[in-house]
């Protein structure tokens, strides 16, 4: 391995997927094959049988066994099935595979043998009955990071937007912010503006309640929460203005007024980007101390098996984990 960069970790994501799928698919298209695949040697055997992928796979239990040649993939074994699940089945066994991937790939990340990790999508169901008590990556990653301070921004050509709370229900959303937690996210925002090349970012907020709360007539968060962390941000130096009403505030970042966009809570910030095209967007977690990118989209148990999955989120998150890496 002396003299090759090292290469970017793609997981799994769940077995019963299209993960596999457009992992494969994406490397049919790359220049170059220096990825390092974590996850079930069976479930990668099966897709390039099915699929007629041109790669033989060099199944390795530690990195210093891998082979990059552009016909080998190198497929880091973290868990072995004894038998192959069927196309979009929840289970277990599928959630306990994907996330033990995950944590293979931090730890490797962690300990700077991987350039940057890239995520294939998992199933939430499937890890809630293996135990895996997180609803989603952005979780997982901040527990095995050991970051603790992190944060989702989703961006397409667009818009970029950073969320302050994740996957909950509305109403623990209204219950989980804070002014340290939105001055945190703007702060995270800024940050990840700068990395994406933006010198000098213009954060906008989007408000929580209809047109921002209309002077506490609708809820007083704007005026209790929102506005203090605002002002505490732009004391830090920080280019924060809001909070805008989230019926404008997107139209207006599309139109280049504002960098980036806080969203308050998930579909907030998921519609506005998912209405260009699941296929546009990438999702960046901002916070670690190790580049982790992943597409704009689910398992798509629906079209799993097929060979019709399209690779266009996931080769845009390899591309953009590359850049970021550099």
């Amino acid at each position: 391995m002396e003299n090759i960069p090292q290469p970017l970790a793609l997981t799994m994501g769940d077995p019963s997927g299209i993960g596999p799928e457009i992992i494969i698919k994406s490397l049919t298209v790359l220049n170059n094959n220096n990825y390092l695949i974590l996850g079930d040697p069976l479930i990668f055997e099966s897709a390039i049988e099915r699929f007629g992928f041109p790669f033989e796979l060099n199944k390795i239990k530690s990195l210093s066994e891998a082979n990059f040649k552009s016909d080998i993939i190198n497929l880091l074994i973290t868990s072995e099935l004894t038998k192959k699940p069927n196309f979009g089945e929840i289970s277990a066994e599928n959630g306990k595979a994907s996330f033990k991937a995950i944590v293979e790939a931090i730890k490797l990340a962690k300990l700077e043998k991987v350039s940057g990790i890239v995520t294939a999508p998992i199933n939430k169901k499937s890890l809630s009955l293996a135990s895996v008590n997180f609803p989603g990556h952005t979780e997982i990653l901040s527990k095995y990071s050991g970051s603790g301070k992190v944060a989702m921004m989703l961006l397409n050509k667009d818009i970029k937007t950073v969320l302050v709370t994740l996957h909950c229900s509305l109403a623990e959303a209204m219950q989980r912010i804070s002014v340290q937690k939105e001055f945190e996210v703007i702060e995270l925002a800024y940050k990840g503006a700068q990395m994406l090349g933006i010198k000098d970012p213009i954060i906008a907020v989007a408000a929580l309640n209809p047109h921002a709360g209309e002077e506490g007539l609708f809820g007083t968060e704007e005026i209790e929460i929102i506005k203090p962390a605002i002002k505490f941000a732009i004391e830090k130096g920080i280019d924060a203005r809001g909070p805008f009403p989230g019926d404008t505030v997107f139209m207006n970042a599309k139109m280049g007024k504002y960098d980036v966009v806080v969203s308050q809570y998930h579909d907030q910030a998921l519609i506005p980007i998912k209405y260009n095209g699941i296929e546009d967007g990438v999702n960046i977690t901002l916070g670690l101390d190790f580049i982790r990118t992943s597409p704009d989209h689910g398992t798509a148990f629906d079209i799993a098996g097929k060979g019709i999955a399209s690779t266009k989120s996931f080769i845009s998150a390899i591309k953009l984990a590359q850049s970021l890496s550099l």
